[in-house]
């Protein structure tokens, strides 16, 4: 299958899982997890329609960036270390991966450069595991608060990588904590804040993440193949 025709299979099972919990489908935005491959399939998806694309490594998506000629939107979504943020600043309009409040303040500090906003969302280890960043859900409405007040920082939701299961229907529980998370932190009312975006859900679970209110749904090897 080509990348247009991936792409529409892909479209066409978001609008059905959104359809099916009640939801618009215009509510879910597909980022197209392009890390690993190269400009020229980005390209490739970007004519077939899709705009948004994420990566998880800063070498490569500089680079990328610079060679992909379609106009698209970068977002990043993999872990972020402090010394390499100012290589993306101003190339991405969102960051998917913010965990700490020191990483925050670097943002904040390269994006005040550039005199431009940065969208984040805050990553919280649902389940807690030690192979992935995240803070904890315990820590994550000390930590939205924090992160509110740098004034070069929007943030704009919370975002989650549950554990691995064959089965889909695994991840729900992990999916519904994040919204239930989302929620309690939409209730305070924290000046600077909306939880309107969760990024939650990849290739092999993103309908059930639509399910449990995802807006952003992480998907590569669906479109672009196994790496």
């Amino acid at each position: 299958m080509s990348i247009e025709s991936k792409l529409t299979e892909i479209r066409h099972r978001i609008r059905a899982a959104a359809l099916k919990v009640g939801r618009d489908p215009a509510s879910v935005r597909l980022v197209a997890v392009s890390k690993t491959n190269p400009a020229n399939l980005v390209d490739e998806a970007a004519r077939a329609g899709q705009r948004l694309f994420g990566e998880n490594y800063v070498q490569e998506l500089a680079v990328k960036a610079q060679s992909v000629t379609e106009p698209v939107e970068w977002h990043f979504i993999g872990h972020l270390q402090s010394n390499k943020v100012r290589q993306i600043a101003g190339v991405v309009t969102m960051i998917h991966s913010v965990d700490r409040f020191s990483l925050a303040e670097e943002i904040d500090r390269q994006w005040a450069k550039l005199g431009l906003t940065c969208d984040v969302l805050v990553q919280v280890n649902v389940a807690g595991e030690s192979t992935k960043s995240g803070t904890t859900a315990a820590a994550a409405v000390e930590l939205v608060t924090a992160v509110a007040r740098l004034p070069y920082l929007r943030v704009k939701g919370v975002m989650t990588m549950p554990p691995f299961f064959d089965d889909p229907e695994g991840s729900r529980p992990y999916f519904r904590a994040l919204w239930e998370l989302a929620e309690e932190i939409d209730r305070l009312v924290i000046p600077g804040v909306t939880m309107t975006e969760l990024s939650m859900g990849m290739s092999g679970d993103f309908e059930v993440a639509i399910e449990e209110g995802a807006t952003l749904v992480r998907v590569g090897s669906a479109i672009f193949g196994e790496r």
